[in-house]
């Protein structure tokens, strides 16, 4: 059973420090795969759906779940630091861990980047490189330094002469979440159903009948939308 959230101590505000909500308090995935296996949708796998889907798609979306690519861009003492310092702003502390650190490293070492980049910053694989060098033995530092340290990247306090470190951690960020919600494993834990080609949505309207019939159901040992009615009744 899911936490109820009813007193409202997974709220940022309400938590030391703003640290994220213990993972350990939703449910235990029982269908596919999330990251560290607890989720809010744990009877979901969209990897069920993948009949519906056009065959590159489907495809896509295979391989990048079976056939993590091996680093090609990043150097081992690179690979250290970024994947350390990845596993912390994506809050994955265990095991399955989705490959982010991969999944950057391939559209670095192919060049298909964004298209485009903030006119004082070189181009992004050249902003991931001095972005490892300056966080270089992040590995080595302590839970407690690491949050420090990832504390004062995110609000541009930290000093690199060569680096606009605000607009460093946008990319980074940027880059870190594309590749992380663009994997299955992402999907399952945000009950986002996949490619709505060829199948396509229904059930659109607001209401008990909106509910699309393959939606994902939420477990909450309390529904909060009712929860909330009743309270503020």
């Amino acid at each position: 059973m899911a936490h109820s959230f009813q007193t409202g101590e997974h709220l940022p505000h309400n938590r030391p420090e703003g640290d994220p909500p213990d993972p350990q308090g939703l449910p235990r995935q029982r269908a596919g795969v999330t990251p560290q296996m607890h989720g809010r949708f744990p009877d979901f796998d969209v990897m069920a759906h993948r009949e519906h889907w056009d065959p590159v798609t489907r495809r896509t979306l295979e391989e990048r779940v079976a056939q993590v690519p091996a680093c090609r861009f990043f150097d081992e003492r690179e690979q250290r630091t970024l994947g350390a310092f990845l596993d912390v702003v994506l809050a994955q502390d265990s095991e399955p861990r989705i490959p982010v650190l991969q999944m950057v490293d391939k559209k670095m070492a192919d060049g298909k980047l964004d298209g485009y980049r903030f006119d004082d910053m070189p181009p992004d694989p050249e902003t991931w490189k001095r972005v490892a060098r300056h966080l270089d033995g992040f590995a080595e530092r302590s839970d407690a330094e690491q949050h420090e340290v990832v504390r004062r990247f995110s609000g541009g306090e930290l000093d690199w002469d060569d680096l606009n470190v605000s607009r460093a951690w946008s990319v980074v960020m940027r880059g870190a979440l594309s590749e992380f919600y663009s994997h299955p494993w992402a999907f399952n834990e945000i009950g986002f159903r996949g490619p709505a080609y060829p199948r396509g949505y229904m059930r659109r309207n607001m209401g008990p009948t909106g509910v699309d019939p393959d939606e994902p159901q939420e477990a909450f040992g309390l529904d909060p939308v009712r929860d909330l009615q009743q309270r503020s009744a």
